[in-house]
């Protein structure tokens, strides 16, 4: 047999699985068969023995057949709101690039001078876009309207025989900047909606502008890093600055006017904007009983799909609309049904009593008269396990057993639920911690090999600088 990747995989994965089951024989049957679960579709995710989509299907297959989960419910997950988020904002996307809106952006990232001066300067004009966007709007949502916009670009900027692409550093760096720029306010990234929601059940009210003032020097600290590690790559790229110029010569006439298709996509998508905003907006101004109705009746999925329906209704010529029935199937599918298993895979650490048993290991390891040690752990511990799972389903399973383990200790909650909320979204090594993550990867331009060693270094960081401003806020 080749030692391929993907047939050491094959062999891998049941070893540690069968490993780990043998290592943790003090635990539960559920528990201990879900985490040797969880490490064989974790070997599956890295060495891709087959499609992401289908690793997450196998775990939760196994995890039938052997009894822990029940058919009825284990694949619940597939219609969880985030999932209907992920399908309306790719239909979106879609018409972008189907009426050519998303060409008419990047010519005018492009046309402007300071964007063509450097490949870094060009790459900082979608990152930025991708952190300030992903502050007000879903980072699904985001990174799905930038990418054809970023494919289409470094499509135009590949060198022939350029063995270092710029597209892998352009695709990772606006997924990563998405991540990072939704952690600044409650709407950017369902973690930060679950974490205050935990917290208010515990009496602590957080409002719009008190996260953003707790979390906004966090996420422009992380980007301005992401930008510095992002410029060491790209100055290894070569970048010809006259074909960009020719590109926007050709193109800036024939593209001026936008098409009926183009003025559609727009008024929709905007229009979608408005209302994911509008609830915090509301809520900001202490508009409680309508934050309360648009939070229940226009939820982010809801307003997702909603214009996604209307693109369809919508014409854009005569008999057909703005959105057709062929664009169903043109969506990344695959990265939606990994959302959903992957999503389906961390509720199996809560319903198994897996999550209990971790969080009681961490409070029998960790000591109350070390705060620093004590935050630093628990954010990296979250980190780390983000990226075998959903940060969404992290932040539900964890967040409730840090909660527990702070209150065992005497501890303040505020800061150090913000420090794990937040680490759930910077998990940046593997396709199914983070929907950015998972939309690039759907490009099949971004090999998973990549992923991991770009991604670790930003992990740490992430770690190091959530728990520096965790226990300046505690401090202060």
């Amino acid at each position: 047999m080749t030692f391929t990747r993907r047939n050491t995989g094959l062999i891998v994965a049941p070893l540690l699985a069968g490993t780990v089951w043998l290592l943790a024989a003090a635990l539960p049957f559920e528990a201990r068969v879900v985490a040797a679960i969880m490490v064989f579709c974790l070997v599956f995710w890295m060495t891709e023995v087959i499609p992401l989509s289908m690793t997450a299907f196998t775990g939760v297959l196994l995890a039938i057949v052997t009894g822990v989960a029940n058919i009825e419910t284990a694949f619940q997950n597939l219609g969880h709101p985030i999932i209907l988020l992920f399908i309306g904002s790719f239909l979106l996307a879609r018409a972008m690039t189907r009426h050519g809106l998303d060409k008419q952006i990047a010519l005018f990232i492009l046309s402007r001078k300071f964007f063509q001066k450097s490949l870094f300067k060009l790459f900082f004009g979608f990152s930025i876009v991708s952190f300030v966007l992903s502050m007000w709007v879903s980072n699904s949502v985001t990174v799905a309207m930038l990418l054809p916009l970023i494919i289409g670009v470094t499509h135009l900027i590949q060198q022939p025989g350029e063995q270092r692409s710029p597209a892998l550093y352009f695709l990772l760096g606006t997924a990563y900047s998405a991540s990072v720029g939704g952690i600044s306010t409650i709407i950017g990234s369902p973690p930060n909606l679950i974490g205050v929601n935990y917290l208010a059940k515990q009496g602590i009210t957080i409002d719009f502008l008190q996260w953003m003032l707790m979390a906004l020097p966090i996420s422009v600290s992380m980007y301005g890093f992401l930008l510095l590690y992002m410029r060491y790559f790209l100055k290894k790229c070569t970048y010809n600055r006259q074909v960009v110029e020719q590109y926007v010569t050709e193109n800036q006439q024939k593209q001026s006017k936008l098409n009926r298709g183009s003025k559609v996509t727009m008024g929709v998508f905007f229009l979608a904007v408005i209302l994911w905003l509008l609830p915090g907006f509301l809520n900001l101004l202490g508009q409680e009983a309508a934050y309360s109705f648009m939070s229940t009746y226009f939820a982010e999925s809801t307003v997702a799909l909603l214009a996604a329906l209307l693109l369809f209704l919508i014409p854009a010529k005569p008999g057909e609309g703005t959105l057709v029935a062929d664009d169903l199937v043109r969506i990344d599918w695959d990265t939606i049904l990994l959302f959903g298993g992957g999503m389906a895979l961390g509720q199996l650490v809560v319903t198994s009593g897996l999550a209990d048993m971790i969080g009681t290991g961490i409070a029998g390891m960790l000591q109350a008269d070390q705060p620093l040690l004590l935050v630093f752990s628990l954010v990296l511990l979250v980190l780390f396990l983000t990226e075998v799972s959903s940060n969404t389903a992290i932040a539900i399973t964890f967040v409730p057993i840090i909660i527990g383990v702070l209150t065992g200790f005497e501890l303040p909650l505020l800061y150090p639920v913000l420090g794990v909320v937040v680490a759930c979204s910077f998990a940046f090594m593997l396709p199914v911690a983070t929907p950015p993550n998972a939309i690039v990867y759907g490009t099949r331009q971004v090999p998973i090999a990549k992923m991991v060693r770009t991604g670790l270094i930003l992990n740490i960081v992430g770690a190091m600088l959530i728990t520096a401003f965790v226990m300046l806020y505690m401090a202060l």
